[in-house]
């Protein structure tokens, strides 16, 4: 039997696997993240008719004489080249610029994939709608009151509780980046209404207790008369209340008890910078560093402690650095102002929406407008990507000889950055593939030609009997 038959049909069978190819290709051409094959040839084993042999003295070398017996497959590549990204707009759609692959539990096992069209489930945990499988990160935790994301840790599922609480914080710091208009007039002995308003400025800002119930806090300054660099301030909590507060103030430890001072006095420098403070006692502030003063008030709301008495919160007034401007209380000879007040509490608030940014780390927004990392997603890399094996459903799985997964978060260690609101695109070429499937089909013709024609010497061969 001819050999050329035998080529013939392996040039067939494997154009045809590359033609199953190319369609697997075209037809996957909108599906998110998907990454094209290409297929390989070699050829195949060959007959040697004569050997090679060496030159000698008389005669030069001769080549070997072999026949080749077809082509075989010699790869089906998985190409990993980057996808163009395609807008959504929908907060859990997810795309990575560069290396990795997003990690999926499937029922214990891990897969991975580039495909992000995640959403969130009725538990609140985030995963592919499609198939149900587990997108995996780290959550947070709360350790001595500060959020951390601990990347160390093994990967987890990620809940997103929509519509949770984040609890009331009572205030503990409020910054003072006011401004005290240089050319305030003194007081008066005997001040009228529109005088008092004329040499007085007072700036409030609202704080909460424990509960997330909010408070006015007052502090009113006006200059120590008969000088120029120095200011009186008093600290009210609640002023408008029919009952006192006692709202008081000092430094150290803690703040005074009850009964203690109301008053302090701020001191500035020929440059208009804070120089010092000194409470009611005549405890002075020190030359350098921070100027805090702790203040304490009733939380007439609370229940009374074991002996009688009210309930104190207390925060620390936060004055600025000594010499500093930028986040302290100044006097330039600008108009007062107290736009640049901060404090650290907040009342109860439900999770209104999320965000997820570049490094995968899911943000909460809350409807007591603070904000709160919740989680982060994780990227696996591989030595060997083109070494994964294809899981269906646009996901991943370890190989033999792809490596062991490299997990850590986005941006870190060569791995690619996370974009939400986009999806990946698949990377095939329309262009490409038609090109390819010419290629292809011109090959598997000349293949059936070769069959045919050594057909039809066979055929000459079976008539030279007649």
């Amino acid at each position: 039997m001819m050999r050329s038959l035998f080529s013939g049909v392996s040039g067939l069978q494997n154009h045809q696997t590359r033609m199953d190819v190319i369609g697997n290709n075209i037809a996957n051409i909108n599906t998110t993240g998907f990454k094209r094959n290409r297929v390989n040839f070699q050829d195949l084993i060959y007959q040697q008719l004569q050997g090679a042999a060496r030159p000698t003295e008389d005669l030069g070398g001769v080549n070997p004489k072999e026949v080749g017996l077809g082509m075989s497959i010699a790869s089906i590549d998985t190409l990993h080249i980057q996808g163009s990204l395609q807008t959504t707009g929908v907060a859990t759609d997810l795309a990575i610029v560069g290396q990795g692959f997003f990690i999926l539990d499937d029922m214990g096992k891990q897969l991975f994939t580039r495909a992000g069209a995640f959403s969130v489930d009725s538990d609140g945990v985030l995963v592919n709608p499609a198939n149900g499988m587990k997108v995996q990160g780290w959550m947070a935790r709360e350790i001595d009151g500060y959020t951390v994301l601990d990347v160390s840790r093994p990967v987890e599922e990620l809940v997103i509780p929509v519509g949770g609480k984040d609890p009331a914080k009572a205030t503990t710091m409020i910054d003072f980046a006011c401004n005290l208009d240089k050319r305030l007039p003194e007081l008066p002995e005997n001040p009228s209404g529109a005088q008092v308003r004329d040499a007085t400025w007072s700036t409030t800002i609202d704080i909460y207790d424990t509960f997330g119930d909010k408070h006015i806090l007052q502090v009113e300054f006006t200059r120590v008369p008969g000088t120029v660099n120095r200011w009186n301030a008093t600290v009210n909590v609640d002023p408008q209340n029919e009952a006192p507060t006692n709202a008081t103030i000092g430094f150290g430890a803690d703040a005074p008890a009850v009964g203690g001072p109301q008053t302090f006095i701020v001191n500035f420098s020929n440059n208009g910078t804070l120089l010092s403070a000194e409470d009611g006692a005549g405890n002075v502030s020190g030359a350098s560093g921070m100027v805090q003063m702790n203040v304490a008030y009733d939380v007439q709301t609370a229940t009374p402690n074991e002996d009688g008495t009210l309930v104190r919160q207390e925060f620390v007034l936060n004055l600025g650095t000594v010499g500093g401007f930028t986040k302290s209380i100044t006097q330039y000879a600008e108009a007062s102002s107290s736009k640049a007040v901060e404090q650290d509490g907040r009342t109860m608030g439900y999770l209104e929406s999320f965000k997820i940014d570049s490094s995968g780390v899911i943000t909460g927004i809350y409807t007591n407008g603070s904000t709160r990392d919740l989680a982060q997603v994780a990227i696996a890399t591989f030595p060997n990507q083109g070494g994964l094996e294809k899981a269906g459903d646009s996901t991943f799985r370890v190989s033999n000889n792809s490596g062991i997964a490299n997990i850590g978060p986005s941006g870190v260690a060569g791995k690619g950055k996370i974009v939400a609101g986009t999806l990946e695109m698949s990377n095939v070429d329309m262009a490409d593939q038609f090109v390819d499937m010419i290629v292809t089909q011109r090959g598997f013709q000349a293949n059936s030609k070769t069959i045919q024609t050594a057909d039809q010497l066979l055929q000459e061969l079976l008539t030279l009997k007649r």
